[in-house]
């Protein structure tokens, strides 16, 4: 017997991912989706379309593109608000979006009044080396 029932990190996942596809025409090529004490972080990687790919090679085009990015999310935001509220059940206090135009990668910020910084990382860490102690931090 198959379960098909999906987690809200999923269903928070597929409404991103849809909205994303319904407002751009382009979706990403997927979603990952983190909380943390009263924080949702969503990155939508390689969000970008190729045309928007193109025009970020230059600082001018890439600050167009990032403004675009931003304004759509600003005038849409309160969709996506309703529809975290609906799977999760708790209100959104704030959102935010921000576009790294090198790497084609959105980050949507919904938080409770916290301030937040997003760092992506250039590489995959396993769960066991986040867990425990590192020699380096030795």
């Amino acid at each position: 017997m198959n379960d098909t029932r999906t987690t809200m990190a999923q269903q928070v996942a597929l409404a991103i991912c849809n909205f994303q596809q319904q407002r751009t025409g382009h979706a990403p090529k997927s979603v990952t989706v983190v909380l943390s004490d009263g924080m949702l972080v969503v990155t939508l990687h390689e969000a970008l379309s190729p045309a928007e790919k193109a025009l970020s090679c230059t600082p001018e085009g890439a600050a167009q593109v990032r403004e675009f990015h931003r304004e759509l999310f600003q005038c849409s935001v309160g969709e996506l608000r309703q529809e975290i509220e609906r799977i999760t059940g708790v209100a959104v206090r704030e959102s935010a979006a921000e576009v790294a135009t090198t790497t084609g990668a959105v980050m949507q910020v919904f938080t409770t009044g916290t301030m937040v910084q997003v760092f992506q990382l250039a590489d995959h860490i396993s769960e066991w080396t986040w867990s425990n102690m590192s020699p380096r931090n030795s």
